[in-house]
């Protein structure tokens, strides 16, 4: 590994060798003009040649490495645009509660929380996740305070559900937090109440939940390091080489400065801070978005974005949507902020160079987004920054041709992109009309619009490969049901949307998405041809075999560098981190 002050400038010198050379490959390199080729030079932390064996070796040195990859197929790094490592792993080292069941029965709900309480005496919180409404609307119950009371009326509990969009907490919760019938709605959510007496029933839906954070004690920097280096580790093992982690704090902050101080931030990151509390409080918000952000910037890391929520999710129905929902004579779900709040915060964070990651799940919500957009570009022109409509679930057609038009990118998260009993019980309150449209890749990209995905782990798994499959065929990729969720792409659109519009999205279009001589290297060795069979059943199983980042390797699963002095940041499998998902 480099010495963390090893930099380059303008004026450093520079040696016309290769370090490493790696040849008789299958390169797919996401550039156009040169779309395959069979080697690929890296000196330092770029890419000196890529092309045939003759046009790569003239630079071999006698001190370059030779490694011979036998035909394996390589490729761009994997860019995953929207995922949460410290929201799933932060309760495996923070002790709280996992019911870790997909879609957990009540009784199934009730057995974890019964079990945890045993196992943890005492009066603390009971804090953790999941639940699911419409399993609850199967056993014929009612979530919210009277049932968790029933259960554990002495200890304060407070669970979020798998689309963390709503918190479901008891009776001694809402007290702590000093939430009762006069409490007013925050902005940015709501809580569900008695329709009578006003009594909040102990459903808190998106901002509305940070009220019961806020009463809590923060997660600490040393859980959510561990939680983020588990993470880290998983995405470069399974060929992700930059991500979004959206939604973070100070501790969050601290917690990735010190796994890239330590060399272990083996992911280009771009960590989006809060702008409301919508899930948990932000201290610093402000003094974060006027400058301190730049205090975590490096190579790897980058704070230079901001996340929030614009509307909520499809259970509780706070999807914001142009036309009511089905059943609903008026209700279109819930903007969180005013459109004039809105128009505001993008003019002013385009002028700053802070890009915006909008959580847009309603056909209404991202209307008003892209509305707010063009607004910035007329005041500020184009700043250079791409902003970001994150899960672009259900768009308007009119809308499509509006991402490429307003340099927007969209951002498409699933719940998941095939058929599942979840996304069949959850996503089904949409309505039909809206399903045959839910997450429309093939919309954005032909109208020429650039489109990324995002895992949004844990609301979905946080394996690539598994949503690259997915987003080809839209059916389930563990069995032979023929039913398809939404429109699939093809392979060479999926693996453009996973890299070269990845890294547009990140900014670093310049730098990394292609393997052209001159940028970076971040690059992937496979174990199978991706063009070898076809989609489903197959792509899912890839294995990553090395994985490059600014020329370092930061993965060899099988140590097959090792013996040419090479040693990786990580080897063996991915860890199991995905456990019940």
């Amino acid at each position: 590994m480099n010495s963390i002050d090893d930099f380059k400038s303008s004026h450093s010198p520079a040696s016309p060798f290769a370090d490493l050379i790696l040849e008789n490959g299958r390169f797919y390199t996401m550039n156009a003009a040169k779309p395959w080729a069979e080697a690929l030079a890296i000196h330092g932390s770029r890419i000196l040649a890529v092309g045939t064996k003759e046009q790569v070796l003239p630079f071999a040195g006698s001190h370059t490495l030779r490694h011979d990859l036998k035909g394996a197929f390589c490729m761009p790094g994997l860019h995953d645009m929207h995922t949460h490592p410290d929201l799933a792993l932060a309760s495996r080292y923070g002790d709280d509660l996992d019911v870790a069941i997909e879609d957990p029965t009540p009784a199934q709900l009730q057995k974890a929380i019964e079990n945890y309480a045993k196992a943890h005496p005492g009066d603390g919180w009971i804090y953790g996740h999941y639940w699911v409404r419409y399993r609850f609307r199967e056993a014929g119950l009612e979530p919210g305070r009277k049932w968790l009371d029933s259960i554990m009326p002495n200890r304060p509990v407070a669970l979020l559900d798998r689309m963390w969009g709503t918190m479901m907490a008891n009776s001694l919760a809402l007290k702590l937090a000093a939430i009762d019938k006069d409490t007013p709605d925050p902005r940015n959510g709501y809580l569900e109440r008695d329709p009578i007496t006003g009594e909040p029933n102990g459903l808190l839906i998106d901002g509305g939940y940070a009220l019961i954070h806020a009463a809590m004690p923060p997660t600490k920097v040393s859980v959510l390091r561990r939680a983020y280096r588990d993470g880290v580790r998983f995405q470069s093992a399974r060929g992700v080489t930059a991500s979004k982690y959206v939604h973070v704090c100070e501790q969050r902050l601290q917690a990735l400065k010190q796994l890239d101080d330590a060399g272990e931030l083996t992911v280009r990151t771009e960590a989006a801070i809060s702008w409301q509390d919508d899930i948990f409080p932000v201290r610093r918000r402000w003094e974060l978005l006027s400058g301190e952000r730049h205090y975590y910037r490096s190579a790897k890391l980058n704070a230079s974005a901001v996340k929030f929520h614009f509307d909520g999710t499809v259970e509780p129905k706070s999807s914001f949507l142009l036309t009511p929902w089905p059943n609903e004579s008026d209700w279109r779900g819930k903007l969180n902020l005013s459109p004039e709040h809105i128009e505001d915060m993008v003019v002013d964070m385009d002028r700053r160079g802070i890009r915006v990651i909008a959580h847009c799940t309603g056909d209404g919500a991202s209307d008003i987004f892209l509305d707010a957009v063009a607004v910035a570009r007329q005041k500020n022109g184009f700043s250079g920054i791409w902003h970001q409509c994150a899960h672009s679930t259900i768009l308007h057609p009119g809308n499509l041709e509006r991402f490429a038009k307003l340099k927007v990118i969209a951002e498409f998260s699933p719940a998941a992109w095939y058929p599942t009993p979840f996304a069949s019980g959850a996503r089904s309150g949409y309505g039909q009309e809206r399903l045959k449209r839910i997450y429309d890749f093939k919309g954005v990209l032909a109208a020429g619009g650039t489109a990324v995905f995002g895992t949004d782990w844990p609301v979905a798994s946080i394996d690539p490969w598994l949503a690259l499959e997915t987003m080809i065929t839209r059916q389930n990729p563990w069995n032979d049901d023929p039913a398809c969720f939404g429109e699939p792409i093809t392979l060479e659109q999926a693996l453009l949307v996973a890299t070269k519009n990845g890294a547009q999205a990140m900014g670093l279009q310049a730098q990394t998405g292609t393997l052209e001589a001159g940028k970076a290297a971040d690059l992937i060795v496979l174990d199978r041809d991706l063009f070898a069979q076809e989609a489903r059943g197959y792509i899912h199983k890839t294995q990553v075999e090395l994985t490059f980042v600014d020329g370092q390797l930061v993965h060899d699963r099988q140590g097959s560098l090792k013996h040419l002095g090479l040693e990786a940041v990580w080897t063996g499998d991915a860890p199991n981190i995905v456990a019940g998902l």
